[in-house]
């Protein structure tokens, strides 16, 4: 069992990474005889295929099976929930035990897309407060030393490239994208690419007043419409603290939730 209980964890967490709809089937008792033991489980994906396990087989598992791909159809909201059955009267089955199983339904939802350009000091503090947030990550920056600080987990992508504005090509439309690079040479381009094809919903670069004026004068001679000059956040994040780089990046949180918030 321990051992079967290691590969659904496996599978679980692959299904999970690859956003795959699916329903965890466990029996959590019985009373007489039945054809699998507490604990067996199975995984059931969107179109009622069996993609891990067994409960039982025949009559049982086939119920099992329908009850929850009628789950995953349903349009609205269905909570985990469990179901007691006598095998003989309920089932029609020939051994007349009782089972419980419980079904936890799983439909991912899309993660809040994030990009940021840059992995320095306050990209740091950034990243670490948005892990704590319902998003996906995707950190870019040339030096592989700064992108290794950052901490590991499965919603952090971490990409080391030269060419940064060539990544924003590769971004969902719904992206969040903050440009906090070495300087202005390198922001530039990022800003190019976000700002000439592409509306995505939030746009923001660190810097002062001074330097958004710059950016400005730049993106026009780089053929940015000048409409869309007023598309992109410079200064970046709220009005408050200070200018530690755990502040900075706290600011910038509060810009995008409110952002995110008003779509």
């Amino acid at each position: 069992m321990e051992r079967n209980f290691g590969q659904f964890c496996e599978e679980f967490l692959r299904l999970t990474e690859n956003k795959t709809p699916m329903v965890v089937v466990t029996q959590v008792s019985q009373r007489g005889s039945a054809p699998q033991d507490i604990g067996s489980r199975m995984i059931v994906g969107l179109h009622g295929e069996l993609l891990f396990g067994t409960v039982g087989g025949g009559k049982i598992e086939a119920h099992c099976l329908k009850l929850a791909t009628e789950f995953l159809d349903a349009k609205e909201h269905v909570e985990n929930q469990s179901f007691t059955w006598n095998l003989q009267k309920d089932i029609g089955m020939t051994c007349g035990g009782e089972v419980t199983m419980f079904f936890e339904i799983h439909k991912p939802k899309d993660l809040w897309e994030i990009a940021i350009f840059g992995a320095g000091h306050i990209s740091q503090e950034f990243v670490r407060v948005l892990l704590r947030l319902d998003c996906h990550l995707t950190v870019v920056d040339q030096r592989e030393e700064w992108l290794a600080k950052l901490p590991e987990s499965r919603r952090l992508k971490k990409i080391c490239t030269n060419d940064l504005a060539s990544v924003v090509d590769t971004l969902p439309e719904n992206t969040f994208i903050t440009s906090m690079t070495m300087g202005h040479a390198s922001d530039l381009p990022v800003l190019v690419k976000a700002l000439t094809n592409r509306h995505f919903p939030y746009v923001g670069v660190i810097g002062s007043v001074a330097k958004r004026n710059r950016i400005e004068t730049d993106l026009v001679e780089k053929g940015v419409p000048k409409e869309r000059l007023k598309d992109f956040f410079c200064p970046m994040g709220e009005s408050f603290g200070r200018n530690a780089p755990a502040e900075i990046a706290l600011s910038i949180t509060a810009q995008i939730l409110k952002k995110r918030d008003h779509l």
